[in-house]
């Protein structure tokens, strides 16, 4: 089963940054340019969470990972240009 995880991150160092942007590009979609909306397994999840561990300074930067359910995800509305709501079955594969 498949999470619906936005992820967000304020990272102290440019070079730093791109890398968790990159990072992030194979597990999800940017909505913001610090904003990341995934769908992940456990073992998606744990892949990631790992990677960004080994980019980022604990004692500079910050990421954090928010869980929805999938009521929260239908809830999800948008006003102006932006990528459309994962829809149920869809698979990001990092």
């Amino acid at each position: 089963m498949k999470a619906y995880v936005v992820v967000a991150y304020d990272i102290a160092d440019d070079q730093r940054r791109e890398r968790v942007a990159k990072v992030l590009e194979g597990y999800g979609e940017r909505v913001q340019y610090s904003v990341f909306e995934c769908r992940l397994d456990r073992v998606q999840y744990l892949r990631l969470r790992h990677a960004l561990e080994e980019v980022i300074r604990a004692e500079e930067d910050v990421v954090s990972f928010y869980f929805l359910c999938e009521a929260d995800v239908r809830r999800i509305e948008r006003i102006g240009r932006g990528p459309p709501r994962f829809e149920e079955g869809a698979v990001v594969v990092g």
